[in-house]
């Protein structure tokens, strides 16, 4: 007497659980340029390694002798997986085995938001470990409110992703088109990403937007890839296709610690400290009207080919990126003089400010190569709030412990310049002989503090040249130097060498630091 008749049971229902929606609803999902969720999941992980939890559970039909004739699997996959070999909790919505919108399976049962999605939380909340969701699919689907003859009433547990939040890394990526609560997922991450022309992501389709206010609209410029990566930021990044998706994924995590009771992870450590980069003396242009590529100077200082970037074409005069020093982990800041100047406006301190709030929560030492002329001015400016988006910025900078370095690359200007660091305890402060400081640049200054000795002189166009002159001579960083305001100025081919050796002793304090940030962390 064996069990073999039950173990063939469970191999069968394995088998048809694997099958998802079918083979019809499969080659629909591939005829859409995507893959199916177990695809998804096969390339995300480290080969073999996906560990998964309820895949017995769905809706099974059987006939009078009790024999299964029939069985849709559950529209959720879920379980433990590697990234480069570190646990991962996974959740991924199987958009296949979904009747029309999703939400409901067969006979009407719920499965969309449900116990699965619910445990594939808690694996994450309880083990401690970075937690990623696939997201294709929808939330309420009307027509289980006829089967179910009855409506309910919505719950949401966002305390739980407070704490989620709060401890590990938190991705989502959107691989279809995402409503209701699944799009609220989207930007409840530290990272979340979408596939440029095959993913939206919005509160309500069309078809409700239509019937609520009216408007007729394609669900691409609704809540396409040009609306959240480059408008909105509610996705902080997109990709070509999802295997672009889910690689930027992996490299995402590759800078991060497991949970923030752990420090993030070395990498690989060949590119040498005392590397100079002579290019990095004639990268700022003397002019100060010209422009040069922040990007380009990132990559001279940091180890070769490690930076990733966060949110680009979202408040494009704000740099956020993580890179490599000597194979640590480390937050990039730099400011784009090829977009307003490199002036701070409403969404670039969005930006900022929940860059800095991730950073500081997984322990990530931060380095701001500052060329920061201050805020965005003008009417459009004040309109998007761009003071109190700065403040919080401010805020956020003050409130972080995770050690931080200041390399002042050319300008540091009025109230978003003094944010470049918290100057209330020690940080790193560096400067380049093209720095340039100040409460607000000279040039604009003087027309405004000397505009009635420039209106009564005789010659007021030659009389402000010459005020401009005078003060603009008294610019120069050295004379900064002689008062202790900026603890050196360098010669710009030794900011590797000289970081590399300032990220010695910020990774020793950090480890200290290890554990969960008292104010938590919110998307």
């Amino acid at each position: 007497m064996t069990w073999e008749p039950e173990i063939d049971e469970i191999n069968h229902r394995r088998a048809l659980a694997k099958e998802m929606g079918g083979t019809d609803r499969v080659a629909q999902q591939h005829s859409l340029g995507k893959l199916t969720v177990r695809e998804r999941i096969e390339a995300l992980v480290d080969p073999n390694s996906f560990l998964e939890r309820g895949i017995l559970g769905g809706v099974g039909t059987y006939d009078d002798d009790e024999k299964l004739t029939d069985f849709v699997p559950k529209s959720t996959v879920f379980g433990i997986g590697k990234v480069d070999n570190r646990p991962v909790s996974v959740t991924g919505q199987d958009f296949t085995a979904r009747p029309g919108s999703g939400s409901a399976g067969a006979n009407g049962t719920t499965v969309t938001g449900g116990p699965r999605t619910i445990s594939a939380e808690h694996i994450s909340h309880e083990m401690k470990i970075p937690f990623i969701r696939l997201i294709d699919g929808f939330g309420a689907d009307i027509r289980a409110v006829g089967q179910k003859n009855r409506t309910y009433i919505p719950n949401g547990n966002w305390k739980l992703e407070h704490e989620l939040l709060s401890e590990v890394p938190i991705v989502a990526a959107a691989l279809g088109s995402v409503a209701g609560l699944p799009a609220a997922w989207v930007p409840a991450s530290h990272f979340s990403i979408m596939v440029k022309g095959k993913t939206q992501v919005f509160a309500a389709g069309p078809p409700v937007v239509k019937r609520a206010i009216g408007l007729d609209i394609h669900k691409e410029d609704l809540g396409g890839y040009q609306q959240h990566s480059r408008t909105s930021g509610v996705v902080n990044n997109e990709a070509e296709d999802e295997l672009d998706a889910l690689q930027q994924i992996r490299r995402f995590l590759s800078y991060l610690p497991t949970n923030v009771w752990e420090l993030p992870p070395l990498g690989d450590e060949s590119d040498p400290r005392d590397r100079k980069a002579h290019e990095l003396r004639s990268i700022i242009p003397r002019d100060r009207n010209r422009g040069y590529n922040p990007r380009q100077l990132i990559a001279h200082v940091m180890d070769n080919d490690s930076t990733f970037e966060l949110s680009r074409y979202f408040g494009g005069s704000q740099i956020t990126m993580f890179a490599r020093l000597n194979g640590r982990p480390v937050g990039i800041l730099a400011n784009d003089p090829m977009v307003h100047g490199g002036a701070q406006d409403a969404s670039a301190a969005r930006k900022v400010e929940k860059f800095v709030d991730t950073c500081d929560t997984f322990h990530l030492p931060i380095i701001n190569f500052s060329d920061q002329p201050g805020f965005m001015i003008g009417p459009a400016a004040e309109a998007a709030g761009t003071l109190r988006a700065g403040v919080r910025t401010a805020v956020a900078i003050g409130q972080a412990t995770v050690p931080w370095a200041t390399v002042i690359v050319r300008r540091v200007y009025g109230v978003a310049g003094g944010a470049r660091q918290d100057n209330s305890h020690f940080n790193f402060q560096l400067a380049w002989p093209s720095g340039e400081w100040g409460s607000l640049p000279i040039e604009g200054g003087i027309a405004a503090a000397y505009r009635r000795e420039i209106e009564a002189a005789e010659n007021p166009e030659e009389y402000r040249q010459q005020l401009e002159e005078k003060l603009i001579s008294i610019r120069a960083p050295w004379r900064t130097a002689e008062d202790l305001d900026v603890e050196d100025i360098i010669d710009p081919a030794d900011t590797r060498p000289m970081l590399s050796d300032w990220l010695d002793v910020a990774y020793k304090a950090n480890e200290r630091l290890v554990g969960p940030k008292s104010r938590g962390m919110r998307p």
